[in-house]
Order: structure tokens, then sequence, then C-alpha cells
């Protein structure tokens, strides 16, 4: 099953447009869990048991991880084959945020897809097509492509012209129109800029998934997204929050937080699907 019809799949089962991103920064987990041997993987592994019945995806960030070395890929590993093992139907959507030569490709696609077996990667662009080709070719895999983000300094490159055209729109253009052949593209476009997000869900069509962060701690709004950027089938959204729902508390109650805040989310998500017409 290729990485779009396990994400559809995800969509109707749970009925949500929601992913949850595993931005688990050591510095910020409850302080009960501080001497455990692997206390960023026990965090999760709460998490993910919490809310595997409220997500459409899981999005765990590289970052987090990789500052810790050799501990946190481990634990990154961990996360990773317990989602497989355990929540093999909720897709992993790695946030890695690649894109280099060719042959450096190969690596990054041997740790992603090989090692932790994720079922999709975010890169970047700028690049070009040539470069992710690598990536592109792995037919069964979601290749996230980086748009318009949702950081307040965004428009430096995005917003600039060429042929008329904004360098975020002409990613699009590429993306849906060049490289997409294997049907396994989707893009990235922040919460933080719902009149883009508009623009793009018309360049991409109405069947192209878009990951779309920002929501709670950047501060997008749901109903501005959800008007701008839902498929003609009320789904094409992924709908990402992290830290407003992980770190909701930092006691031992985390995970129950966690599920309150994810289910009040889906909640507000799906009340916007119901209405807005197809």
């Amino acid at each position: 099953m290729n990485f779009i019809a396990k994400l559809n799949k995800a969509v109707e089962r749970n009925d949500t447009l929601v992913c949850l991103g595993l931005d688990s920064a050591l510095s910020k987990l409850p302080a009960h869990l501080k001497d455990d041997p692997t206390p960023i993987f026990s965090f999760n592994k709460a998490i993910i048991d919490a809310t595997h019945d409220l997500v459409c995806a899981y999005k765990p960030n590289t970052a987090f991880y990789e500052s810790l070395g050799a501990s946190g890929i481990e634990q990154l590993k961990q996360t990773c084959d317990y989602l497989t093992a355990t929540y093999p139907e909720v897709p992993i959507i790695l946030d890695a945020k690649r894109g280099d030569i060719g042959n450096t490709n190969d690596g990054y696609i041997d740790f992603a897809f090989d090692y932790l077996q994720a079922d999709a990667i975010t890169l970047h662009p700028y690049l070009g097509q040539e470069s992710l080709a690598p990536f592109l070719a792995k037919a069964d895999k979601g290749i996230v492509i980086l748009c318009r983000t949702s950081n307040p300094g965004a428009g430096e490159f995005q917003d600039l012209k060429i042929d008329g055209k904004t360098l975020y729109q002409t990613v699009a253009t590429h993306v849906a129109n060049d490289w997409n052949a294997n049907d396994n593209c989707l893009i990235v476009v922040g919460a933080t800029y719902p009149d883009e997000l508009a623009e793009i869900r018309t360049i991409v069509g109405p069947k192209m998934p878009i990951l779309v962060p920002g929501i709670g701690a950047q501060g997008g709004d749901i109903k501005a997204v959800m008007k701008a950027g839902i498929g003609g089938d009320k789904r094409g959204l992924i709908i990402n929050s992290s830290r407003a729902i992980i770190f909701a508390s930092n006691e031992t109650d985390f995970a129950e937080r966690a599920r309150e805040e994810t289910l009040k989310l889906q909640t507000q998500i799906n009340d916007y699907r119901k209405v807005i017409p197809i």
C-alpha cells in the first residue's frame, strides 16, 4: 500500500485530519521521566497509546532526536519501531527537511525508509527535481515538499517573483505538473498563510494532500485553513499540531491531557468539515 492510500484509510478510519508532531524535546519532558533510561521513547509511547485512534499520522521531527546523538537516534528508532509494530495503520511522516545531491540522498533514503521504516519524509526543493529523483522514484512513499512554510520570515525567498509568479507558486506548479509522476507527492503550506494556501490549493488541484504545520503554538487559525485548503472530498489536509498537544501537561497526566487536546482539535476540524461544501 502506498502512502497516499494509507493516509486516506487512516483519515477514514479515525475520522480525522489531525497529524500529531512528536517534537519531543528532552528539556520539556515531565520531570518524572527524567530518570527513565529512554525518556523520549517512554514519553512518545504514552502519547501514541493515548492518541492513536484520533490521528491520521505522526510526525517526529528528527532535530529533537539528532541533538542527543546516539541515544536520541536510538529513541527515534524505538518510536518508529513501536508505531510500525503496534499501530501499523497510522503513517509516519519523518520531518527531516532533507534534500541534497543524488548519492547523498541515497543515504537519507536508507535512514528514513529502510532503518526507520517511515512512510513519508519532508524535503526542500532548492536543488530541483533531478536532485530529488531518488526520493520521487519511491512510489510507495510520501514525498513531502516544502512550499510555503509557516515561519514569519518565509517570504524572504518564497515571495520572490519569477516571470510574475512567486517562488512558492512556482514550486507548487512544478510539484503538481512535473514531479508527481508516481502520485506520491505532497506539499507543505503553513497554517499562518491561509491566503497562500488557497492559491496553492488551486494550483495543485483538489486531490493532492497538503501538510499544514503552524496550528497551535504558532497561532494558525483552523477555520481559515479549512476554508482555504480543504480538498474536494473533504480530505486533502494533514493538519499538524505538536507542542500545544504533547506538552499540554508536564505532570504524570501528560498523556491524558494530550488525548484531550487531540480530541478537541479533531472535533474543531470536523465541525468545519461538516459545513464546508464539497
